[in-house]
């Protein structure tokens, strides 16, 4: 029971997001002892991904803004002379301006319940908080058919833009059971876990199925909608801390097979590689040579610094003006590659932004991105499996009351549990939601906003529905946010067959409605009704089922300084930013862990069984315990379970 944990650990982490998760990965990795709590009932903080029904019972608990009372009164008295304490938040504050639209008949699904739904977790101080699982609300393929093989991970030798470097199917699941499967359907068609996979279907000028409210309900199982919308760079720091920690066996990926942008109304799609330049339609030949050259130039563009020196002050929108680009391939390369601003970014910012792009192409696909299957949420719970691998003890539903820090050091000594237990620690690790207004006082925070919608079509059909698409929206106005916009099909494990799930996301300047209904508007029919007036033009939009939309607050890039009278082994780690990519956590994670344990390797990989190098001692009271008991098999540490998955990998990949 968590109510009788040890009463002393290395390190105490509170919160489950990704850089707390990293953190406390590594700890345990490097031998500490580590304990890993939060009060909520589900792995990730605001990384994580829900079902339908567990994102409606989200949104339910946010809009009610109810507060938790103390189950322990007593548990000041634990509290000694020489001490002081910093209480924590009980409630999460960082969400708001939620809402919710269903664009369908409601009534109709008032009784029908979700498919193979387990029973509700208890309520919250209901019963003692115990050691759990990773989230229960999904199917989870065995172990071993999940893991990829560390190998597949290791990047081709391209280095540059080339056809070669592309793959003949975007898939790039690391799956063994796919590595025969010549294209991307087929190897899809392996990963068939309760038929919650889409075949690919060709394009219909009729009006897709009908999808209805009490549908979604039903499976709701087969949605994991994330909070927070990211994609993983190839060559990111994220994905080189996957392979190298092999953290990356505990998930499989699919490469973002499109890059659209929307211009003059329209959405369409953008070459990326050089493959894609040449093969492409809407680009006149001499586009494409201005193009290629442009691209080949941002690749080495620091051995050329006479291109672009006189316009360092500059912004990229006006470096681009003057490369003799034409309007199209400027909004391509602003919007669709670079990503960039086109008011806040400079040349050089645009510069790397463009450089990062091309070199992360080709080596998962044609795309420089890579989406985890069943969400961005699986993410936080790898790093959460390497740690119990290594010893750590997970507690969710665990609430802390307070730091208890020493008056004269000024170090923090202790966490006070909601269950009155004291328990110590030298290093703490807290998420930034958990702190107090008091200790935040000083702290200026930005937003995000989010939207995630629930879709019939995709933004841009093609001949095959299951795509990964990226889309950025340019603000209308000059000044304002660009909205990113990612679309995920079934094969994702991330919504139903026949449905898309629709993220959009930008730093907010209102509220999240406010800000990206426009462009909702803009891409897809939200009325339910079809008219004779909208018949021709809106019924050629996705038709939105359902949308949630809300603020989630950006809590990264801010000074230690900042906050208020906290002890200096005390580190606190941000919630989600509002980039598309997750460096900003991984630095974050490795920073912090070299400040607590600079002597150590940050996740380094586990060993293979045969480094391993047993005592004569050991190996003799192994071999006398083994002949005592033959019925027992003698425990694995942490290390020989960790190579054990290893070879199991291994073995299945070379079937």
């Amino acid at each position: 029971m968590a109510d009788n944990l040890p009463a002393e650990f290395d390190v105490v982490v509170v919160g489950t997001g990704l850089p707390e998760s990293i953190i406390a990965a590594a700890c345990a990795r490097s031998g500490q002892r580590v304990l890993h709590v939060d009060s909520r009932n589900y792995y990730g903080g605001n990384w994580a991904s829900f079902s339908f029904s567990g994102l409606l019972s989200w949104i339910k608990e946010n809009q009610e803004k109810s507060d938790i009372s103390d189950e322990c009164e007593d548990w000041r008295k634990l509290i000694l002379e020489n001490e002081e304490v910093i209480s924590l938040n009980k409630k999460d504050k960082t969400i708001e301006h939620v809402e919710a639209f269903c664009f369908g008949d409601q009534d109709s699904a008032k009784d029908v319940e979700e498919a193979g739904a387990l029973p509700k977790l208890p309520v919250f101080g209901a019963s003692g908080a115990e050691e759990v699982a990773p989230d229960p609300n999904k199917e989870c393929p065995p172990l071993e058919s999940a893991i990829p093989r560390a190998e597949s991970w290791e990047p081709e030798k391209a280095a540059r833009v080339d056809p070669a470097s592309a793959a003949e199917g975007d898939d790039t699941e690391v799956n063994c059971e796919n590595e025969s499967s010549p294209s991307m359907s087929s190897s899809e068609s392996a990963l068939d876990l309760g038929k919650a996979e889409a075949a690919p279907s060709e394009v219909s000028v009729q009006e897709p199925n009908k999808i209805m409210y009490s549908q979604i309900v039903r499976e709701g199982r087969r949605f994991n909608i994330d909070l927070v919308s990211k994609l993983l760079y190839s060559r990111g720091l994220l994905i080189d801390l996957l392979i190298k920690s092999n953290v990356s066996r505990y998930a499989e990926f699919k490469n973002a097979t499109r890059i659209l942008a929307f211009r003059e109304g329209k959405v369409e799609q953008v070459p990326c590689s050089r493959a894609d330049v040449f093969n492409s339609r809407q680009l006149t030949m001499v586009e494409k040579r201005m193009l290629m050259k442009f691209l080949t130039f941002c690749l080495d563009y620091e051995q050329h610094p006479d291109e672009f020196q006189d316009y360092k002050n500059s912004t990229f929108a006006q470096f681009l003006r003057t490369r003799k680009l034409t309007p199209s391939l400027q909004h391509f390369i602003l919007h669709s590659i670079a990503m960039v601003s086109e008011t806040d970014c400079s040349t050089l910012e645009g510069l790397q932004a463009t450089r990062k792009f091309l070199q992360c192409l080709g080596r998962y696909g044609n795309t420089p991105f890579l989406f985890p299957l069943y969400g961005q949420g699986e993410i936080p719970q790898c790093f959460c499996r390497m740690c119990a691998v290594f010893g750590g003890i997970y507690c969710l539903r665990h609430s802390v009351q307070c730091l208890v820090v020493d008056k004269e050091s000024g170090r923090c000594k202790a966490i006070i549990d909601h269950f009155g237990q004291r328990i110590s620690a030298n290093y703490f690790i807290v998420e930034d939601s958990y702190l107090s207004e008091s200790v935040c006082r000083n702290v200026c925070y930005r937003q995000i906003s989010r939207a995630v919608l629930i879709t019939d079509q995709s933004v841009l059909k093609t001949d095959s529905e299951q795509q990964v698409s990226i889309l950025t929206v340019p603000p209308a106005d000059l000044g304002q946010p660009a909205v990113c916009v990612i679309e995920l099909c079934s094969s994702t494990m991330t919504c139903m067959k026949d449905t898309y799930l629709v993220h959009l996301t930008c730093p907010s300047t209102k509220t999240a409605r406010e800000d990206l209904e426009p462009v909702v508007q803009k891409l897809f029919h939200l009325n339910n009704e079809t008219g004779k007036e909208t018949e021709n033009e809106e019924l050629e939009k996705p038709r939105v089922l359902w949308a949630v939309y809300f603020n989630m607050r950006d809590s990264s890039g801010i000074d230690r300084n900042s906050y208020s009278s906290l002890p200096s082994n005390v580190y606190v780690c941000s919630g989600p930013d509002s980039a598309l990519g997750n460096d900003c956590a991984v630095k974050q994670a490795e920073t912090i862990f070299q400040e607590m344990f600079p002597t150590e390797e940050f996740c380094p990989p586990p060993p293979n069984p045969e480094d391993i190098i047993y005592d004569e001692d050991e190996i003799a009271s192994e071999e006398s315990g083994l002949s005592n008991s033959p019925e027992t098999k003698p425990e694995p540490s942490a290390e020989e379970s960790s190579s054990r998955g290893s070879t199991a990998v291994n073995e299945c990949s070379e079937e």
